[in-house]
């Protein structure tokens, strides 16, 4: 579960729906990197120890995870190989991943890389390249979405004007949360990022679109997922 009070309001992560394969042969070497939304430390281990038993014949299951909205938990494993020629540098593609220019922010991503040794011996700095291009090669296919912590707001207006207010946020952006009926009033939902100027700029907007007659109140937090723009 991501953290509530967390410094980061959102980042980058991989869309939900399964995992992601890609495999790169380099000197007859084989190198399956599969890819996993998680966000657990207990999830991403549990990857890898999927992956073992499905490729019980190979030699090497390395791995590496980032996890949490301030990427707070990371851990990788050489398993076997050199000490720092594999889980190192696949824990660096996941840091250093560009989602944006000049932005690298990914999280709550487990890699394995599954190694099936060819017969030729690739050298520390063969082994550093191979398994970091591993994972660079399977997050350039992966579809990643944003991961934002928003704050549910609510406004109570009368029945006959929530559906024009309600109309005119949406014309405006503004996302949309349940919206619930009560005997007096409606009451419209709506969730904005979650720090003071976006608050203050909904709350500015509902009172212009209300002529001052209804008040914005800030409520919980959800992270929701969001299309990459």
């Amino acid at each position: 579960m991501q953290e509530q009070d967390s410094r980061a309001t959102s980042y980058t992560t991989l869309a939900s729906g399964g995992d992601f394969r890609h495999e790169l042969e380099i000197k007859r070497s084989r190198f399956i990197t599969v890819l996993r939304r998680a966000g657990t430390e207990e999830e991403a281990r549990d990857l890898v120890a999927v992956l073992r038993r499905g490729f019980h014949d190979a030699r090497h299951h390395c791995s590496a995870f980032v996890i949490g909205p301030d990427r707070s938990i990371q851990r990788s494993s050489d398993d076997g190989e050199p000490a720092g020629t594999a889980g190192i540098p696949m824990l660096e593609a996941l840091l250093k991943r560009e989602t944006a220019p000049g932005v690298s922010d990914l999280s709550d991503v487990s890699a394995v890389v599954v190694r099936y040794f060819g017969g030729v011996l690739l050298g520390a700095g063969g082994l550093v390249r191979a398994y970091s291009e591993s994972v660079s090669a399977a997050l350039d296919l992966a579809p990643l979405v944003r991961r934002s912590r928003l704050r549910i707001c609510s406004a109570a207006v009368p029945h006959a004007a929530a559906g024009r207010l309600e109309n005119d946020l949406r014309a405006a952006g503004t996302v949309m949360a349940e919206t619930s009926y009560q005997d007096r009033h409606t009451v419209l939902r709506i969730a904005v990022p979650d720090h003071a100027a976006a608050i203050a700029a909904a709350s500015d907007r509902i009172l212009q679109l209300t002529a001052g007659s209804a008040g914005l109140t800030a409520g919980g937090r959800e992270w929701v997922d969001e299309p990459l723009t």
